[in-house]
């Protein structure tokens, strides 16, 4: 089979949604390349996820624009674990929710010595968010303000 077209496709599922065409979110450049400047094993770990994972007791993301985000405990159990997601099959990740949002695995690296730390919370949301507006605007600024108040060394982005 020939690779699939997932540009192509994902323009197709836009325009039937009565969109006009579908915006891709990015910036024109490159970030600029930021070396780390201390060894993983000394590191502090930030998790951001876009599968939409949120903890048993919390509110689900909704719909296709929910912006918001959820903090997630690194130490929560994955059995609490749930996800709401629009845009992909979410079967593997309600049966094991560190496909999308790899708690399990940080912590045995912390456990190994491998990486220092994990943050005190991770950060989910769900991506797929229409509005690159509203995306940069709001999830991205709640993405910012907990990279901010948790201090991490690096940020571990999981896209869906």
């Amino acid at each position: 089979m020939p690779p699939a077209d997932y540009i192509g496709e994902t323009r197709k599922l836009y325009d039937g949604l009565g969109y006009d065409s579908y915006r891709w979110a990015h910036e024109p450049d490159s970030p600029a390349w930021a070396p780390i400047d201390k060894p993983l094993s000394e590191s502090k770990v930030l998790l951001v996820g876009s599968g939409g994972i949120y903890r048993k007791g919390q509110i689900a993301f909704h719909t296709k624009d929910d912006t918001s985000i959820r903090l997630i405990a690194t130490d929560a159990p994955t059995s609490e674990l749930r996800t709401a997601h629009f845009a992909y099959d979410q079967a593997d990740a309600r049966e094991d929710a560190n496909c999308v949002f790899p708690l399990d695995r940080l912590n045995e690296m912390v456990a190994d010595g491998e990486i220092g730390s994990l943050s005190s919370h991770g950060v989910a949301f769900m991506g797929g968010i229409y509005s690159t507006r509203r995306l940069m605007a709001d999830t991205a600024e709640l993405i910012l303000q907990q990279c901010q108040a948790q201090e991490p060394d690096l940020v571990l982005l999981v896209p869906v």
